[in-house]
Order: structure tokens, then C-alpha cells, then sequence
């Protein structure tokens, strides 16, 4: 592993998809800073990537709704290398008829998915221009371009997420940040899927492997993105399984 005068935000380096991407990029000589609420369950994460050969720094107790902690996080990644890449990956998936979406349900979900996105790209941005380049990457959902019954809160978190990402991107691309917004269009095989599509659709619903996403393959997804060239960037990349219908 060949170290990088670099370091990578991950906001949101929870179990799956989060940690998959510090290990990537820690794999990749990237000192990863990892952030999520509850910091205790970095540990493991924290284990891994040291006996592989990596650095990494977790950061307990981040919330992301709060501005200053998001400076905070992101200021001592930059201190301690360069900032090279944010990644935001925060999910607030939930499910309520509209009836039963509270105020604070609706507005918990929007400052979780959408508004902690804005602050987190906003602090990556102000430490990148500077130095003229970087990268800030966002995770979406399905929710991010249809609003499924249930999912009104979700939709409007991630509609909302997927703006605040396109106006930066239209924005801080000629000044040679990449900003991207990567949509998951299916179920990532966690724990937590896999129990709610035995409860839906029976005993047989994880029979085909093809039918969930590896949290593996959405890393690599963002390690691809990493190495685009400036010439030909994306903006927005969809992802599925090859079973997945759409």
C-alpha cells in the first residue's frame, strides 16, 4: 500500500456501505476520517482497517445536523493531510403512511438527509478551494427521484440532497471539484434488508443473490468515481444489482 499525502471524510461510516468505503480508500493509502453517531460502533471498523495497514480516525459522537461539529470533523481531516474527498452517506430511510409522518418524523429525516448534507458539503468545499481541486461525493437512493407511498419524508430528504448536489456540482466543477451523486437503486444486503424482505415477501425472498448489492460493490462504485478524469466526470451515477427491475 503505497500512503497518500491525503485524507478522506467519510460522513456516515456506518457498518455497511460506510465502512466498505473507508476500507477502500484506506486500502488506497487514504487516511480515512470516519464519523457517525454513535461512536463506539467504529471499533470494529477502526480494527480492521489498522491490521490491514491503514490509518484511520474515528470521530465519536458526530452529529452531522450540528454545524459546528461538522467543522470541526472535517477541519481536523484536513489538519492532520490535505482534504481530498468527502463522502456523504448518511441514510434516514423510513417508512410511514402520511397520516402517521409527525412533524418531528418529517423534519428529523430532512435534517439527517438532507440539511447534514448541505453542511458537510459546504465545510469539504471551503477547505478544497484553496487549493484548487477535490472531491465530494453523495449517496442517494431511489427515494432521490421517485416518491414511493411511505416515503414521504425519505423523498423529500433525498430529492432535497440531490439538488443541494447539483447545484454545487454546476457550481464548483469549473473551479475543479468533483461533485457527484451516486443512486443506489435497490436494497444493500445489510441485516436490517435482509429481515425486512423475509417479513415482506416470505421465507424463499433471499434466494437469488443477484436481487441485493454488496456494500463492497457501492465502494468500488466510489473508488471509480475517485479516478474519473476531469475530462469526462459524472455527476450522477445509478447503480443496481442484475436482478434488480427498473
Amino acid at each position: 500500500m503505497q500512503k497518500r499525502n491525503a485524507t478522506v471524510a467519510v460522513i456516515g461510516a456506518g457498518d455497511y456501505i460506510g465502512g466498505e468505503i473507508a476500507k477502500k480508500f484506506a486500502s488506497e493509502g487514504f487516511t480515512v476520517f470516519a464519523g457517525r453517531r454513535n461512536g463506539a460502533k467504529l471499533e470494529p471498523l477502526v480494527k480492521e482497517i489498522e491490521a490491514a495497514g491503514g490509518e484511520i480516525h474515528a470521530c465519536s459522537l458526530l452529529d452531522a445536523r450540528k454545524e459546528e461539529e461538522v467543522i470541526s470533523f472535517l477541519a481536523d481531516a484536513d489538519k492532520h493531510a490535505p482534504l481530498e474527498v468527502c463522502i456523504f452517506n448518511i441514510g434516514a430511510n423510513v417508512n410511514f403512511p402520511i397520516l402517521d409522518t409527525t412533524e418531528r418524523v418529517f423534519r428529523k429525516v430532512w435534517e439527517m438527509a438532507c440539511y447534514s448534507g448541505f453542511l458537510a458539503g459546504r465545510e469539504a468545499a471551503r477547505l478544497m478551494l484553496p487549493r484548487g481541486g477535490g472531491k465530494i461525493f453523495f449517496t442517494g437512493a431511489t427515494a432521490s427521484l421517485r416518491g414511493g407511498s411511505g416515503y414521504a419524508a425519505f423523498a423529500s430528504a433525498k430529492f432535497g440532497l440531490r439538488a443541494v448536489a447539483q447545484a454545487m456540482a454546476r457550481e464548483l466543477g469549473p473551479k475543479n471539484i468533483h461533485v457527484a451523486h451516486l443512486i443506489i437503486d435497490s436494497g444493500v444486503d445489510t441485516e436490517w434488508v435482509r429481515q425486512r424482505r423475509l417479513e415482506a415477501l416470505g421465507p424463499n425472498a433471499l434466494d437469488d443473490p443477484d436481487l441485493l448489492m454488496p456494500p463492497s460493490s457501492v465502494a468500488a462504485s466510489y473508488w471509480q468515481l475517485y479516478q474519473q478524469p476531469k475530462s469526462a466526470w459524472t455527476f450522477e451515477l445509478e447503480i443496481r444489482p442484475f436482478g434488480e427491475k427498473w
